[in-house]
């Protein structure tokens, strides 16, 4: 499906254009897998570690957010609205630890489609003897596709393994089917034997141990009272689930999940050591945060996050009827009728003085008293009307 969308097309043909040509410079199929990790590990390294950091943030607010749900228990709306405004006090974006994570998903699913052999189609009786592809994101001419899809050479091996194959066919020979599950009479070599398959099943055990690891290695600079019980289930669910993928997925995806672990794994380890993560880097990223989100709240909210944060707190206000910040009126200007300032108008029949002292006034004419501002010339009851109005 994703495949489909144009920009992801592109992304695919250009990772397998990228490969076909790391192919042709290393000569091995797993040399060009671990050089075009190492790439993208590179590429992403600013958001694995913003990823990093905003998990941290988000684990070391845990105590404050545990206070919130027990003082506020019960109450789920207000303890949504006070988990808010915590984030925005330290400055922590909860979707900063998940952005960069999802991010690794499509790399994930492009190398699955550039790294499986591309499936035949069904002979096709108008052009006897071609054979096409489909699914297929590497160059033709190229010598990485007549490798894989001709089943030759021992370039596609790499430490004793066809990375083509997949654990669950480790140590037997596995026919290749067409798009319509026939056989096309190539075959794909796996191995003849159980020693064959212990490469297969050891690199699958290494990469569920090195996802264990990097995720624990997480954990260890966190400190206990800032821990998320969710996080540590995810922790001991996450490897076994990459191992049962990788069972079924070729040993060339399980070999650039596992590179792609120890490439993490060092990035926290020179993270530690260097200060950037662990207990007391998390106590003054809070800190920093906190000055940083103050500082942002006592500026006027802008853009699209700042209106609807605006918006959010508005209608909050509306359903615990608080009252809206009166509006000042705007200053009066004194009137052609006013005499000095501050001075009121008088009214018909009324007498009253600019002063607030009362007038009495003459024959009912509206005038008011002495010193006062009676009503203008013409105003009386017996004003003739003007045509047209």
């Amino acid at each position: 499906m994703l495949a489909e969308i144009g920009p992801f097309q592109a992304l695919l043909d250009a990772i397998g254009w990228l490969l076909a040509w790391l192919y042709d410079l290393t000569g091995n199929f797993g040399i060009a897998i671990i050089i075009l990790t190492i790439v993208f590990r590179v590429v992403l390294l600013p958001l694995g570690i913003k990823q990093i950091k905003s998990m941290q943030a988000m684990q070391a607010l845990q105590p404050k957010i545990k206070e919130i749900q027990k003082k506020f228990k019960g109450n789920k709306q207000k303890i949504q609205e006070q988990t808010m405004k915590l984030y925005q006090e330290y400055g922590v974006n909860p979707l900063g630890g998940c952005l960069p994570l999802l991010l690794q998903f499509p790399i994930l699913i492009a190398m699955y489609s550039v790294i499986r052999a591309p499936v035949p189609l069904p002979p096709d009786p108008e052009t006897p003897g071609v054979v096409q592809f489909k699914d297929n994101h590497l160059p033709e001419d190229s010598q990485l596709f007549r490798d894989i899809t001709q089943h030759e050479g021992r370039g596609q091996h790499f430490l004793l393994m066809n990375l083509q194959c997949s654990p669950q066919q480790a140590g037997k020979t596995v026919q290749v089917l067409n798009t319509e599950r026939e056989e096309t009479g190539d075959s794909l070599d796996c191995g003849d034997s159980i020693p064959d398959r212990i490469p297969y099943y050891a690199i699958l055990l290494f990469m569920i141990g090195t996802t264990f690891y990097s995720t624990r290695q997480t954990q260890k600079a966190t400190p206990a009272s800032a821990q998320n019980p969710q996080t540590q289930i995810i922790t001991k669910v996450m490897p076994l689930m990459f191992g049962v993928f990788g069972f079924a997925f070729p040993a060339g995806l399980v070999l650039y999940w596992t590179v792609s672990n120890l490439f993490q794994i060092g990035q926290q380890a020179l993270m530690l050591r260097l200060g950037h993560i662990g207990p007391q880097a998390m106590d003054r990223r809070l800190e920093a945060g906190k000055a940083k989100g103050s500082a942002a709240a006592a500026k006027p909210r802008s853009g699209l996050m700042g209106r609807m944060m605006e918006r959010a707190e508005q209608e909050r206000k509306r359903r615990l009827g608080e009252p809206e910040p009166l509006r000042k009126p705007p200053p009066r200007t004194p009137g052609k009728g006013t005499a000095g300032t501050g001075k009121r108008r008088g009214t018909a029949g009324s007498g009253s003085s600019g002063s607030g002292r009362s007038g009495t006034g003459k024959g009912g004419s509206g005038k008011s008293s002495k010193g006062g501002s009676g009503r203008p010339k013409g105003s009386g009851p017996n004003r003739p009307k003007r045509s047209g109005r």
